[in-house]
């Protein structure tokens, strides 16, 4: 069983679009696991009532306490961290799954519009999603318009998502897509649980599993999969606004960690696997 962990403030009708598309493209078992930060448009009745489990936080915490949160909760032997602003792929639960054990991986990332084969892809891809999301989301972000947005985007979802599958397969490259990522239970014992000193957690995730390659030789690094596709948002409904985050105070920012060690492993990724 995957256990799904996502973290939600608000923003019901994407919360609603966001269950749609886990209900209908995950092929296996599964328990759905919401951090709801203190929602007040009803987001967390709305998932309670559709069976998910909620915990209810008194104020906005930091994404990686949330998702530290979903762990504490987990009864799952994987772990999905997917953003609630995120709309799968069909069977990517099963087709990244099946990746990781081909190919010896613990922490795995569908691909996505922040991560492609080629940055070329990526920018078009971007600047198409601009225009979109500029000319339908200034009349607002509500169930309608969200799903209007990804049908300019794509066309049929579906076929769209299982034309990249088909193009690419189970291949795959050394990197991240912070939206969705996949984790195994030794993963988590092998680099720790998220950084809750840190909202740029993803990244951090990408270095611990590189520095941890580097001096125990037990993980790879993250991978990304090139043959599952979810689609991004990309912090849309920000503009409607969060209240202050509990504990901000003691957030650091990356470099304070890392330093210049960002720069060092984007010139350490390994060629593409399964060529």
């Amino acid at each position: 069983m995957i256990s799904i962990i996502t973290a939600v403030y608000n923003q019901l009708a994407m919360n609603r679009l966001f269950l749609r598309a886990v209900r209908k493209f995950t092929a296996g078992d599964y328990e759905l696991i919401v951090i709801d930060n203190a929602s007040t448009d009803g987001s967390g009745d709305f998932f309670a009532a559709h069976g998910a489990t909620v915990v209810r936080n008194k104020g906005n915490y930091p994404y990686p306490v949330c998702q530290n949160q979903g762990i504490a909760a987990a009864r799952g032997g994987l772990l999905a961290f997917l953003n609630n602003d995120t709309i799968v792929a069909p069977d990517w639960d099963r087709t990244l799954a099946g990746i990781m054990s081909s190919r010896g991986l613990d922490i795995l990332c569908p691909c996505g519009m922040e991560r492609l084969e080629r940055t070329d892809v990526m920018r078009r891809r971007k600047k198409r999603w601009g225009v979109i999301k500029a000319l339908v989301g200034f009349f607002g972000s509500n169930h309608s318009q969200l799903q209007l947005m990804l049908w300019l985007m794509y066309g049929n979802w579906e076929r769209f998502a299982r034309k990249v599958h088909r193009i690419h397969g189970s291949r795959a490259i050394e990197g991240f897509n912070g939206n969705s990522v996949l984790m195994t239970r030794a993963a988590i014992e092998k680099v720790g649980l998220w950084d809750e000193r840190l909202q740029a957690a993803d990244w951090d995730l990408y270095a611990r599993s590189k520095r941890r390659q580097a001096t125990h030789h037990d993980i790879r690094p993250v991978h990304v999969a090139l043959g599952v596709y979810h689609h991004h948002y990309m912090r849309l409904t920000v503009k409607g606004g969060y209240p202050p985050m509990i504990g901000a105070d003691k957030l650091i920012q990356y470099d304070d960690k890392w330093g210049n060690t960002e720069q060092v492993l984007s010139r350490m990724s390994d060629p593409v696997m399964g060529q």
